[in-house]
């Protein structure tokens, strides 16, 4: 089987279900493994794919999203090429999606022994002792864009003992300044993706919201649905320690 992955979170699953050989053709930001990166062949961005590159791989399978991928993108596709395309928005749902993986790929067993893990990691999550924290999850800076709570980052801000104040919103909203300072949040989460939150940003945020704390995160942790699960439980367990705000 000849393999095309355009998603990230995918590309690395794969990698760790052990397909290697199988998988020929990746993203330009599927950057897990580093070794894939290096070497596997690039087919575009996930929004922005080569169809020429892709035909020319002649896969059997390529592996999309609805969220991550342009439709008439994977629709092109589609025309020459089987598609898989999955809709992550909750634990449950990842985890069902690396199931199917394993039996689309042949790496049934692996992918169960993947999902234990996962389950077993985030067994380490307890609720909050107290009343979860009010948050803000930052994506994206001009304009201010958050999450709603129909999205799989949302769900993990609750497993992770977070209350999303804009949880009654959908997708990605835009917010204005106004609305984020009288949203008044004990905590401001500003991720590392889409957009490239570091320390430089602080001191904007800090003048709109003086009593905040401020907190920058590994955006992967909370939108990396896959293999990388594995990790999320400890990461989001250090994100409740207080010592880690600022």
């Amino acid at each position: 089987m000849r393999i095309i992955s355009v998603v990230p979170s995918v590309t690395e699953l794969l990698y760790d279900l052990g397909l290697d050989e199988e998988v020929v053709g990746i993203t330009k930001f599927c950057i897990h493994p580093e070794k894939w990166f290096r070497t596997k062949t690039r087919v575009g961005g996930p929004k922005k794919l080569k169809i020429d590159i892709i035909r020319e791989l002649k896969p059997d399978l390529i592996l999309a999203n609805k969220e991550e991928n342009i439709k008439e993108e994977i629709e092109a596709c589609a025309a020459f090429c089987k598609v898989h395309v999955d809709n992550i928005s909750n634990y449950s749902e990842a985890l069902e999606m690396i199931q199917v993986i394993g039996k689309l790929t042949g790496k049934e067993t692996a992918a169960i022994k993947l999902i234990r893990e996962i389950e077993i990691a985030f067994q380490k999550l307890k609720p909050a002792k107290n009343k979860s924290q009010r948050i803000v999850y930052m994506i994206w800076k001009n304009p201010l864009m958050t999450v709603g709570g129909d999205t799989y980052i949302n769900n993990m801000l609750q497993m992770a003992g977070f209350k999303n104040i804009f949880a009654d919103r959908l997708r990605y909203p835009v917010i204005t300044e106004e609305e984020l300072s009288d949203a008044n949040p004990e905590v401001l989460i500003l991720s590392s993706e889409p957009y490239p939150f570091t320390e430089k940003h602080v001191p904007y945020f800090r003048n709109l919201l003086p009593d905040t704390k401020i907190l920058l995160a590994d955006g992967e942790m909370f939108t990396w649905y896959g293999s990388r699960m594995r990790l999320a439980p400890d990461y989001f367990l250090q994100l409740q320690d207080e010592k880690n705000y600022d």
